[in-house]
Order: structure tokens, then C-alpha cells, then sequence
């Protein structure tokens, strides 16, 4: 079933708002029902059958119990006492929720909280992922100097993405339509080759398509896969804001519900960060700055879960990447400053992962990056070049496969996507039904990477 996402504007009634929030699941989904056989409105209506979708997600992000997560934090840390992780708690630093009444602890949570605070990444038993933050920091420091020394830098990729779909014995030959993401042919991606596909007869979305991807139909006996290689060329910019234009362009600055909206929280919040400023450059460097130096980075359970994605983070001052892009996409268009999404996966040698960031549009240098969540990593890391860096610019190590958020594919679904917001593990259904999440699994491997010539 479709849904009319600008639903989620539409408030909840109190009473289903007290049994989400104390994760009563049974008791929330039979209210739902005995509300939908009353006469109410359709936009109600709409909002409470979302609702009852949105829940199912809940007790698959918080699988750990109090005993769970302090087995697997003094694992990690050796002692830890319970009041350490009630602590944790009351500062907002580890992400949990009630479900059936319990607290749950999200899966991720210890990742979480070791990547966003120092202390915590200095005390682990194991220095492996602190490691890898920090070849990750010098890999990326390393390429912002070439960067700035050859004044562009140029990178072939070749990339494999696979999905391996795991079918129940009641599924068993029915054919899925499953959609890999790859890379759209604009802004810095050139030279698009497919190379080889899983199956035939597959569907590959226009060069320029919002959210491309490849599209199977096929029975799902074996994984889905896509070869391809393509190119990345990115300038470092260093823009004058005294070279800003007098005149800039109004597009990609309207709102966009459910998520990119101008609420009254985010217009006093946008006043209080940009002032009386009134040079575009300037505007969007205050936004950014706000963001990298205020906001704590944090890994967030589904954005179906979030009637309003920016505001969330504007409110609690945490999110993860994508809440991050968002919140400087709306508060940029607020203040009248072109911006919009830009998505896909890092795709460092030995490091893919998905991962959301933004472009922002200042007449005569056109469209600029802006990354915050890696720009607030540097921050916290110390690292100012790195930070300033992000503002204005991206490193090569992009696979952007949308270009615009909340779209449809090519082919499009027939069922509410996992992700209705973005794309980048892919989404699959049957005919009747989304394939889960938990059935999915989807890897990204960089086969090669070389330099380029600029």
C-alpha cells in the first residue's frame, strides 16, 4: 500500500501519542483500529494507518535490554557500572526508547557513543575502530592538501553492489522487483559504464534521474548484483563572499513537506543563527557553523519514524548524517539560499558506506557542498582545515545516487518503501508486499580506485 507522506503533518491524537511513547505496541495498534471505524477525517485517517507502519519499525532499532547493553559496553570498556549508563541516559548520549514499557537500547548505540565522544573511543580495550577513524582522518587530510596544491582532483571508481534477498518457504519462486542504487551522470560524476548485471532483462533509470537505479525482476534464487565504474571530478572552491552577486536565484529554496518545512520553530531558530546577515555566502556559512559546532552526531533509527526530520534534530540538537544535511537544506532555504539533497555512498578503498550530505547554489560560483557531519567530526576532532574545508567543497570519495529526496524511482514502487525518503541499500517487494528489511541484506565493495589526471 501507497501512502501520501505529507500525512505525517497531520498530529497524532494524545492518546496514541501516550502509547507510542511508552511503547505500548498491542494497545496502540488496537486504539489505531477502533479509531479508523469511526467517522473522522481522511487526512486523520491516513496519518493513523502510516502510524501503524511506522511502529512495526520500533522493536527492530532497539533490540538491547538494560542486561544486554551492559554486557556489551563493559566488553567494550571493561568496568561499567549501571548508574554510568543511567548517565548516558539522562545526557541524550546513547539512544533509547520504551518498548512495551521497557527501555531498549539501540542496536548501534555503542558505536554511537564511542564515535561522538573522545573519552569513551580513549577507554576501549580494543583500539581497532579508533584506528580506522583515524587512517579514515589522514586519508582525507591527505586528499584536501592535493586538492588545494592541483586546484581539482579526479577518481575512477569501480563498484559491485549486491543484494541478497533471504525468501521464506511460503515465497519460494515468486518473482521480486528489487532496485540497486548507481550513480547519477551530473554535478561531479562522468563517464557512467555498466558493466555487468545478475540478472537479465533489467532496467537502468535515465543518466539523470533524482533517485537512479537498476531495476530487476526476477526470482530471487541467487543475489542481485551491478558492476559499474564511473568517474568523480571535484574543484576546490574558496569562494570571496565579497564576490557574491546582488542578485541570486529563488530555486530549490520553496518548502517540501513532510520534511523540509518552514515550522515556527525553525524560522525563530533561523533568525537567531543568521541575524541580520544578508550575504548569501555568509548566510550558509552561519548555518553551517551552527550545525558542525552545536549539534551532536548520532545514529538515528528509521526516518519513517520522524514525522519531521529537521526539526528533530533542531529540537534535541543530535542526528546522524542525513538529519544534519536536511536541517542545513531547510534552514538555508528559510534564509532564501538555494539548496538540496545530495546522497549515495562513500567509497573510499576498504571504506564504502552510505552516507547523505548537500549542495547549496551562491551566484556566480554556483552550486557548493557542504558536508556537516563530516565538517562536525573535524570540529570535534580539532582538525579547523578539515572543517573549513567542508564548507564549499567535497572530497572525491562519492557515489551521489540522489539527487533530490523523497522521489519515486524510474519503475515505481507499488508498496510504502522501507525508505520512502532517499535510496541507498536498495529497496525490493513482491506483488502483494515490501520484502522486510530484515530479509535484505546489501554490501557495497570498491573493486578499484585510480587517480586521475586533471
Amino acid at each position: 500500500m501507497r501512502y501520501d507522506l505529507k500525512c505525517l503533518a497531520c498530529p497524532l491524537p494524545e492518546d496514541v501519542l501516550k502509547l507510542k511513547y511508552f511503547g505500548d505496541l498491542d494497545r496502540l495498534n488496537r486504539v489505531i483500529d477502533q479509531k479508523l471505524e469511526k467517522d473522522i477525517p481522511q487526512a486523520l485517517k491516513e496519518r493513523l494507518r502510516l502510524e501503524k507502519e511506522i511502529m512495526a519499525l520500533w522493536p527492530r532499532a532497539y533490540p538491547h535490554d538494560e542486561e544486554t547493553a551492559l554486557r556489551l559496553l563493559r566488553d567494550a570498556f571493561g568496568d561499567f557500572s549501571a548508574e554510568e549508563l543511567e548517565t548516558l541516559r539522562d545526557d541524550d548520549a546513547v539512544e533509547w526508547a520504551y518498548i512495551n514499557g521497557q527501555v531498549r537500547y539501540k542496536n548501534n548505540f555503542l558505536l554511537n557513543l564511542v564515535k561522538t565522544r573522545k573519552n569513551y573511543a580513549r577507554r576501549l580495550k580494543k583500539t581497532e575502530l579508533l584506528d580506522k577513524v583515524m587512517e579514515k582522518a589522514e586519508l582525507l587530510n591527505g586528499c584536501i592538501q592535493k586538492m588545494k596544491e592541483k586546484g581539482a582532483l579526479g577518481a575512477r571508481f569501480h563498484i559491485r553492489t549486491e543484494m541478497t534477498i533471504s525468501v521464506p518457504p511460503q515465497r519460494a519462486g515468486q518473482e521480486v522487483c528489487a532496485h540497486l542504487p548507481v550513480p547519477i551522470e551530473y554535478a561531479q560524476v562522468k563517464n557512467f559504464q555498466l558493466l555487468e548485471l545478475s540478472h537479465s532483462g533489467a532496467v537502468l533509470a535515465p543518466a539523470d534521474y533524482p533517485q537512479r537505479t537498476v531495476c530487476f525482476r526476477a526470482v530471487p534464487d541467487r543475489p542481485f548484483f551491478v558492476d559499474y565504474t564511473f568517474e568523480t571530478h571535484t574543484r576546490y572552491m574558496n569562494p570571496n563572499p565579497q564576490d557574491a552577486a546582488p542578485q541570486q536565484p529563488t530555486f530549490y529554496t520553496e518548502e517540501y513537506p513532510p520534511h523540509i518545512v518552514f515550522t515556527p520553530y525553525l524560522r525563530m531558530l533561523c533568525r537567531e543563527i543568521v541575524g541580520d546577515e544578508t550575504n548569501p555566502l555568509l548566510k550558509a556559512r552561519r548555518i553551517y557553523d551552527f550545525i558542525t559546532t552545536k549539534m551532536i552526531y548520532s545514529f538515528m533509527r528509521s526516518y519513517m519514524t520522524m514525522p519531521n526530520v529537521p526539526e528533530y534534530g533542531a529540537s534535541s540538537m543530535k542526528g546522524d548524517c542525513g538529519v544534519q544535511a536536511l536541517l542545513f537544506i531547510t534552514l538555508c532555504r528559510l534564509s532564501g539560499v538555494p539548496a538540496r539533497w545530495q546522497s549515495g555512498v562513500y567509497v573510499a578503498p576498504e571504506d564504502a558506506g552510505i552516507h547523505d550530505w548537500a549542495q547549496f547554489y551562491v551566484a556566480p560560483f554556483g552550486w557548493l557542498f557542504a558536508d556537516p557531519s563530516f565538517g562536525g567530526s573535524a570540529y570535534r576532532e580539532g582538525d579547523m582545515e578539515r572543517w573549513n574545508f567542508y564548507f564549499g567543497n567535497l572530497d572525491p570519495f562519492r557515489m551521489p545516487a540522489n539527487s533530490e529526496y523523497q522521489h519515486d524511482f524510474f519503475i515505481p514502487s507499488r508498496h510504502l518503501r522501507y525508505d520512502p525518503y532517499d535510496n541507498q541499500d536498495g529497496e525490493a517487494e513482491w506483488d502483494d508486499a515490501p520484502v522486510p528489511i530484515k530479509l535484505m541484506s546489501t554490501t557495497h565493495q570498491v573493486l578499484s580506485m585510480e587517480w586521475l589526471e586533471e
